[in-house]
């Protein structure tokens, strides 16, 4: 992810940590010091690291939980706002899904637990609306702040944690991409609470407020396409109508191709068609840029395209697509050689027809089945 710190791994999975973050506390540190001085500075800065530190183990705990099902996480970035898991896919199950879902606030659960054990009397209810006190011990604080954190993400405000436990739940009812459609619209409405508060009491509460709305409608999309792909083949939704570049060609073949077509994907094939990899026009004009026109598409291509036959499940394709964000897979006859390719794009249009199309009408045009 662009403008984050790589910071370690733990069992498999990168922890990555967002330049703003970094920036947050340099900010955060400098109005401590103004208030307080040094020792203000220090002791504020401490208490801000040890929230990210619980935030980074509620994800993890979201991570474990759904390696438990087989599902990986590729990463977790620590932003201001939070923490982000970049897991392939959720379980399938909505079981599954509302284990994972739980996991996480189960994590600050624990941690809240074991420091209220510890502190006993010393800790009092009034201590979470005066977490900014300084005369509070740290472990007070980091008490309290683990249960904000687990009231606040348990708010059945989708993507978040309590919004993905109301999906399972739902989902449970009724159909994955129904319920998915129903608990954004719950988390957009939550979102627009969220931004009309975070007018008059803190603004890092519109920053929250846009990530729910956005990601909700994301999820939402995605949802509609897993449920467009199943039940369908790969060769049902490629493109056929496309054009290819040789392996022999250069930067400046594949942007005259760019000028004649509306592609702003071409594949790379070699003289037995197979598929070697995909130029974008994004790599395309950077070529340009850096290596000027004469240079080898072959060598500014993205090669790790997977294909896949055309007879395929298309949820399988669709699985591999949106996993490491590709731009696009090939589609191959028995041979091995390229007859289609697979965008998000073209899924999408093909999820507007078959929502408009008459529901009783078999085949690409029957509606969706919810």
């Amino acid at each position: 992810m662009r403008w984050s710190l790589n910071v370690g791994t733990i069992a498999g999975t990168a922890v990555r940590i967002h330049i703003t973050l970094l920036l947050l506390l340099v900010w955060l540190g400098t109005i401590f010091y103004r208030q307080g001085g040094a020792e203000a500075a220090w002791q504020g800065t401490i208490f801000i690291v040890l929230i990210f530190l619980c935030i980074l183990l509620h994800e993890f705990g979201h991570v474990f939980a759904a390696r438990r099902y087989g599902v990986k996480t590729r990463d977790v970035t620590l932003w201001p706002f939070g923490g982000i898991s970049s897991m392939e896919r959720m379980p399938d199950k909505p079981g599954e899904e509302l284990i994972v879902a739980v996991a996480g606030p189960a994590v600050n659960v624990v941690i809240a637990a074991v420091l209220l054990l510890w502190l006993g009397p010393r800790f009092d209810l009034a201590n979470l609306t005066t977490i900014e006190d300084p005369t509070v011990s740290l472990a007070v604080k980091v008490a309290a702040a683990n249960i904000i954190l687990v009231v606040f993400n348990l708010i059945p405000a989708f993507p978040m944690d309590g919004g993905r436990v109301l999906r399972a739940i739902l989902a449970m009812r009724m159909g994955n991409a129904r319920a998915t459609e129903l608990a954004a619209t719950i988390g957009q409405g939550f979102a627009i609470v969220f931004g009309v508060l975070g007018i008059f009491y803190n603004p890092m509460l519109i920053i929250i407020a846009a990530f729910i709305f956005l990601a909700a409608s994301g999820e939402a999309t995605q949802a509609q396409l897993r449920a467009v792909a199943q039940g369908t083949l790969v060769s049902d939704a490629m493109i056929t109508a496309f054009e290819s570049l040789p392996i022999s060609a250069t930067v400046s073949d594949a942007a005259d191709a760019l000028i004649r077509t509306t592609q702003t994907e071409f594949p790379i094939v070699d003289d037995s068609g197979h598929l070697r990899g995909v130029l974008t026009r994004d790599a395309m004009i950077k070529a340009l840029k850096q290596r000027g026109p004469d240079a080898p598409v072959l060598e500014v291509m993205q090669g790790d395209i997977p294909t896949f036959p055309a007879r395929t499940k298309l949820d399988t394709a669709l699985r591999s697509l949106m996993q490491k964000g590709r731009p696009v897979v090939g589609v191959t006859d028995a041979a091995g050689k390229l007859i289609g390719l697979l965008t998000v794009e073209n899924l999408g249009e093909m999820m507007m027809i078959r929502s408009a199309g008459p529901e009783s009408q078999p085949g690409p045009w029957g509606k969706i089945r919810r």
